[in-house]
């Protein structure tokens, strides 16, 4: 067998460097999700209001209806093909047909506007028994005056399953006694396989939906065990599985 000729030693590190390059050049146009500033890192475990950001922003509460009927869950703008989807648990839309959303609520005040649900998307397991590993579900929303997409007011995140036991998320949500939201990071465990435990304390009520963002993207939301826990201190999520994955390619493709 005649042996390999050695490349020219510059050509070898041109073509390591232009790999490199097209390497990250493909990284970004997957991540081209518009990531927000995740900002000053807070103590880890203490729970906040959520300043107003490009961030928060992409976070909003769930009402059922309008305005005054008070607010009962938090769901969050995701990224899709229409621009129009969001991610929240599958316990808040019981009742998709009169529920709406408000990004970026606050006070009273909607400053993105209402939008409706129009689609829903969940496992059948959780239609079909409420399995709380399947607490799981996107929908898509259009908006109940005007015509612009959610998505391109606020932005959506990517949706990144698949995360190791420990990872730190953020979680932003809605209690429904406050009319701003609340954010606490914090590292997170698995309480079994199929669910997320973190400790934040004053995630109560109306919470539920909240995102939980690992490096500014969706890794699970609000709920599953326990509705996401029967104290304020401990909330849960289910892992997002392949049919949590599954449900939002379907959503994110259709709109």
């Amino acid at each position: 067998m005649l042996p390999r000729q050695a490349a020219p030693v510059g050509s070898s590190r041109v073509r390591r460097a232009s790999r490199v390059l097209l390497a990250l050049a493909a990284m970004a146009a997957l991540l081209s999700v518009d990531l927000p500033d995740a900002g000053a890192a807070a103590p880890l475990g203490v729970t906040a209001r959520a300043e107003p950001d490009a961030g928060a922003d992409r976070v909003g509460a769930l009402f059922a209806g309008r305005l005054d009927g008070g607010h009962f869950c938090t769901a969050a703008v995701v990224h899709s093909d229409d621009r129009s989807v969001i991610a929240t648990a599958a316990h808040c839309l019981d009742n998709p047909d009169s529920t709406v959303f408000a990004p970026g609520y606050r006070d009273g005040k909607a400053p993105y506007g209402l939008w409706k649900v129009t689609s829903v998307y969940m496992s059948p397991r959780w239609t079909q028994g409420r399995d709380q590993d399947e607490d799981i579900a996107f929908a898509s929303v259009s908006p109940v005056t005007g015509s612009e997409q959610v998505e391109d007011l606020v932005g959506g995140f990517p949706v990144a399953p698949d995360q190791p036991a420990d990872v730190t998320v953020t979680i932003v949500g809605y209690p429904s006694s406050d009319e701003s939201p609340l954010r606490c990071t914090n590292a997170t465990s698995l309480f079994s396989p199929t669910q997320r435990r973190i400790d934040c304390p004053d995630l109560s009520g109306g919470t539920s939906g909240s995102p939980w963002l690992a490096n500014g993207a969706v890794a699970g939301v609000l709920g599953g065990y326990e509705g996401g826990g029967l104290v304020p201190e401990v909330s849960y999520s289910a892992v997002m599985d392949d049919q949590a994955l599954e449900l939002y390619r379907e959503a994110a493709v259709a709109g």
